[in-house]
């Protein structure tokens, strides 16, 4: 068991190793000249940026993670086997391989798509999969891998593919990794709701009912990290995420949720508001009869805070606000046999008012902006 302070190490050493880290992928990344240019009009920066921010985090988390592999017993348990943390690391290389071939290149929309779904085959093949979900209404639980195949064993390991089971991964995965990709639209704002849905993981996971100290670590490593590097990437920012920053984020969160004994609907809840932000955004692009993922505009949440008179960093904050409420909001009813339920339509209800305040607001002030002149 863990205690206090061999979490508070592990969050500290996570913090200092991405801080410093970050400090040399900007240096970095001027020197590959991989800056984010400020030419498209829904940019906020002024001035051109570095990317490759993704590169600090996941070198450094992996490899906090080697040393507690290596000289430590406290990373693996039953929760986490070595072929997970190789399913991870596999995964967040391509992603990162993706992400700076991205960033320096600007690949056509459908080539990303390879990238993610080339890290979520290798997380699902190393084991890792939501296996059940809970009934939102009655409790109860949904079996999802009745139906498994091995694929071959290696070490003594079976290395299986669960059809239904690894289908739900995939589009959970997907979610998650898009989510994160998509809301990368302001300093910080990826970075700061990553770190609160990390730290709602890391309380879940310590609950005394399920008491998966090992996941706790991960959890505390990665918000580490991220604290780290959002020293640089708060507004203004001297350093962004980048193509593999932003799907980097959704995969280790997406991890994360299924680890913890199969929480997804947890971090559902603590990501809900830019979920549906996504999942509004796809839907509004279809019925515009435009390619939701290759089309871009300002229509997002943090765009319309913007529009209605916010400043950068109370937009971000307003965000990480309400990430928090929720995140506090599911830890206390999660004992309820309803309550994931009932904050899952909580969400959706302060998503839509949330919505349409803002575009009461941005009414008001061109109306306004029109009556001046």
């Amino acid at each position: 068991m863990l205690t206090a302070v061999d979490y508070s190490f592990a969050l500290i050493i996570a913090f200092f190793c991405c801080l410093v880290l970050t400090a040399v992928v900007i240096w970095l990344a001027k020197k590959l000249n991989i800056l984010d240019q400020p030419k498209d009009p829904r940019k906020i920066h002024k001035k051109p940026t570095p990317l490759l921010g993704g590169l600090a985090i996941f070198i450094s988390f992996n490899a906090i993670i080697a040393i507690y592999y290596f000289f430590s017993s406290d990373l693996i348990h039953k929760n986490i086997l070595p072929k997970h943390l190789l399913g991870m690391l596999i995964g967040g290389l391509i992603l990162m391989i993706g992400g700076i071939l991205d960033d320096k290149y600007n690949l056509r929309p459908k080539l990303q798509l390879v990238f993610p779904i080339a890290a979520i085959a290798s997380v699902i093949v190393s084991g890792i999969g939501i296996d059940w979900m809970t009934n939102p209404v009655s409790g109860g639980i949904w079996r999802l891998d009745e139906h498994v195949s091995t694929l071959f064993w290696f070490n003594g390991l079976p290395y299986k593919i669960t059809i239904i089971a690894d289908i739900f991964t995939m589009i959970w995965m997907m979610a998650m990794i898009y989510t994160t990709k998509l809301l990368d639209g302001l300093d910080g704002l990826v970075s700061g709701i990553t770190i609160i849905s990390g730290l709602f993981i890391f309380i879940t996971a310590l609950n005394k009912d399920i008491a998966q100290y090992d996941v706790a670590l991960l959890s505390i490593l990665l918000v580490g990290c991220f604290v780290g590097f959002l020293i640089f990437n708060f507004n203004p920012a001297k350093i962004f995420l980048g193509e593999g920053g932003s799907t980097y984020a959704g995969f280790m969160l997406g991890i994360l949720s299924i680890i913890s004994g199969s929480k997804v609907a947890v971090t559902l809840i603590v990501m809900g508001i830019p979920v549906l932000d996504v999942l509004w955004t796809v839907i509004r692009r279809l019925l515009e009869k435009k390619n939701p993922f290759t089309t871009s505009d300002k229509k997002h949440l943090h765009h319309r805070l913007l529009a209605a008179g916010f400043s950068v960093r109370r937009a971000v904050l307003f965000l990480y606000l309400i990430t928090f409420i929720f995140g506090i909001a599911a830890i206390l009813l999660q004992p309820l046999s309803y309550g994931n339920f009932l904050l899952i339509i909580s969400v959706l209800v302060v998503f839509i008012l949330l919505v349409v305040f803002l575009y009461k607001i941005k009414q008001e002030r061109e109306k306004k902006a029109l009556d001046l002149n």
